[in-house]
């Protein structure tokens, strides 16, 4: 640059002016091809920027999404929301097993452990059905049907944990819980409701099979009822009285009762027909959250089923379900469990799906229809 400037400095004024008109053009046409270069790097880079945001958008929704089933198996599901985490059960057989995740879709990697295994020799060694693990007045309980390998055998049980993670700590076998008539039971469900305890569950009337109806009945405490059992559902409508067993045998079917609380309102729903049959669905209880619930006089039932298979999706035989709130508390939502082909029954095939419902304007459940297997869901508020 020295050597060009001392030339600059010998020549004419003409030709000072032409060597810097070739300097300017020479410093254009430089300008030029960086600014080209520039360019080039820029769109690269842009492109890179746009990929990678394209996997963060494409794992965020997947992160916000998920799909049924949540398990390849599982009957009897339940889900208790807590501290920013789901606690779910289901039936195992001869056990409780509890899972701890803070997604659905986590469900099928999540933390496992089996909290208590039944000893054997005793009437609550086997067939263990519906556990439910929820947290009552400052401690953790399980409750679950059990017998000794003869149906006709099936109580209720309960367990209790002092400790704040229900993964940890000691589950203690508190025993029986019956009304004083101590009929068969199974699929219990507990509710705090405005300080009292309440108890549903499915029973017969004798001790003999053929009709499944819905008892109430007060607790003392998380493990004792307080006093008399009293019957507020019967099968009645033909859809709830699909039960046919063969070789003659028929049972009518109300079971696997859930609590719901809505406004003034105080919900059962139940599942209904046998659930070896593809008409097992969902019927609903209601009584105003003012009545006596120990009078069955408080309880209307809906003369149609509220939730029921959906051939067209792929759906059969939904039910035993149960509830759980969205971590934010705005949105309800229902896990049942349901098989994908038709007749294929009471068996492994059954498997745990969630799905949100909505309320309508009288305040009643909008649980729609059964999703279909493999449709992408948004996953619970936050």
């Amino acid at each position: 640059m020295i050597v060009f400037v001392e030339i600059l400095k010998q020549k004419k004024a003409g030709f000072r002016k032409e060597i810097t008109f070739f300097k300017a053009g020479k410093n254009e046409a430089v300008w030029k091809e960086n600014s080209s270069r520039k360019t080039l790097i820029m769109n690269k880079l842009k492109l890179k920027l746009l990929f990678v945001f394209c996997l963060l958008a494409i794992g965020e929704l997947n992160a916000q999404t998920f799909t049924n089933p949540l398990l390849p198996s599982g009957a009897d599901p339940y889900s208790y929301y807590k501290d920013g985490y789901y606690y779910y059960t289901h039936t195992t057989g001869n056990r409780v097993d509890l899972w701890k995740t803070k997604t659905l879709d986590g469900l099928k990697d999540a933390e496992r452990k089996t909290i208590w295994k039944a000893p054997a020799g005793t009437m609550y060694s086997k067939e263990i059905w519906a556990p439910e693990v929820m947290f009552l007045r400052g401690k953790w309980y399980a409750y679950f049907a059990a017998d000794d390998g003869r149906n006709e055998n099936h109580r209720m049980y309960v367990l209790e944990n002092a400790s704040t993670d229900p993964m940890k700590g000691e589950w203690v076998f508190k025993g029986k819980i019956a009304d004083p008539t101590d009929k068969w039971a199974i699929d219990g469900d507990v509710i705090d409701f405005k300080g009292q305890l309440y108890m549903i569950w499915s029973g017969w009337e004798g001790d003999k099979n053929g009709k499944q109806e819905i008892f109430i009945a007060r607790l003392k405490n998380p493990w004792t009822v307080a006093g008399k059992r009293v019957k507020i559902s019967s099968p009645k409508f033909d859809w709830e009285k699909n039960g046919d067993l063969g070789g003659g045998e028929h049972v009518d079917v109300n079971e696997g009762p859930q609590f719901l609380v809505h406004g003034g309102k105080i919900f059962i729903i139940y599942s209904a027909s046998g659930c070896w049959t593809d008409f097992y669905a969902l019927g609903m209880l209601s009584a105003s959250a003012k009545s006596n619930l120990l009078d069955p006089a408080s309880w209307t039932k809906f003369n149609e089923p509220v939730f029921q298979q959906s051939p067209k999706d792929g759906v059969y035989a939904p039910g035993h379900n149960s509830f759980f709130k969205s971590p934010d508390g705005k949105e309800d939502w229902i896990l049942y469990h349901a098989n994908d082909k038709p007749g294929q029954g009471c068996g492994g095939f059954r498997s745990p799906r969630a799905q949100k419902f909505s309320w309508n304007s009288d305040g009643t459940p909008n649980f729609g229809t059964p999703v279909k297997a493999g449709a992408r869901l948004t996953t619970p508020s936050n």
